[in-house]
């Protein structure tokens, strides 16, 4: 379980360079995430700002220099999409297990939820079993497999939608 020291709060601009280096960590050594580009703080910044502008948000934990996040948006544009999210969450080893994964997805649930969002998708590479097994204990369903969907380190990736009815 998570300690008292433990901060869960939304994201302030004194996170972003922890932030960047965790997602570039989880870019460059993993199939988590199919992107190879690094993100930047210029670049986060600005995702963050238009997330909030749309009225979703980022949530971080801290505990002391280990940070880790959860966030949430559309998950595909266009209106008939308003009430259906998508969510990131990404935590370094130290946080792991300690049931802070699991309070930032209750608070990316309650303010998607707040904010009129009926469902939450988690898009989670095929490989990333912890992952799958994370969700599915929070109550997420595999609604799709995509086989060989993305590409990383020259081999092919399954791509796993898993769905949460929040609303």
């Amino acid at each position: 379980r998570m300690v008292d020291r433990v901060i869960l709060r939304p994201a302030e601009a004194a996170d972003i360079p922890g932030l960047v280096t965790l997602w570039n960590a989880t870019i460059r050594d993993t199939t988590i995430t199919f992107t190879d580009c690094p993100k930047t703080e210029e670049g986060l910044a600005a995702a963050i700002a238009g997330r909030r502008a749309r009225g979703r948000e980022v949530f971080v934990v801290r505990d002391g220099g280990d940070v880790g996040f959860a966030a949430y948006d559309q998950f595909r544009d266009g209106p008939g999409y308003a009430h259906a999210m998508e969510h990131t969450i990404l935590l370094p080893p130290a946080l792991r297990g300690r049931g802070a994964g699991r309070a930032l997805m209750e608070r990316i649930e309650s303010h998607a939820r707040a904010g009129g969002a009926h469902t939450l998708f988690a898009a989670v590479s095929g490989e990333n079993e912890a992952g799958i097994a994370f969700h599915a204990r929070l109550g997420f369903d595999v609604s799709a497999r995509y086989p060989e969907t993305g590409r990383k380190f020259g081999r092919w990736l399954d791509l796993v939608l898993m769905m949460k009815r929040i609303g």
